[in-house]
């Protein structure tokens, strides 16, 4: 699979059901070779109207429970955000 691929699937959590983006990276192991995390980035908008990433979340690799045709199935009680966006930590 092409990372491009990759990025175009939703990420949902099976927790709660919410839709938590869009894959815009993953985290590497370069002494593994393994994938360690994939980075979704989130959205804050003002009025419903204009928007802008200001931070991503991190969600461990371990999390995904299924990559299927049209999204990534991730299973997440608490996610960890990138530095400086600590008030976007989530808790389900």
């Amino acid at each position: 699979m092409k990372i491009s691929d990759f990025q175009a699937k939703d990420v949902i959590n099976i927790v709660n059901g919410k839709k938590l983006g869009n894959i815009s990276d993953i985290e590497l192991d370069p002494r593994e070779g393994t994938i360690d995390a994939i980075v979704v980035p989130q959205i804050h908008r003002i009025f419903g109207l204009f928007g802008s990433a200001e931070a991503a979340l991190i969600i461990p690799w371990n999390n995904i429970v299924k990559i299927g045709e049209d999204v990534v199935l991730v299973r997440v009680e608490e996610i960890k955000s990138l530095p400086g966006s600590e008030h976007l930590q989530h808790r389900a």
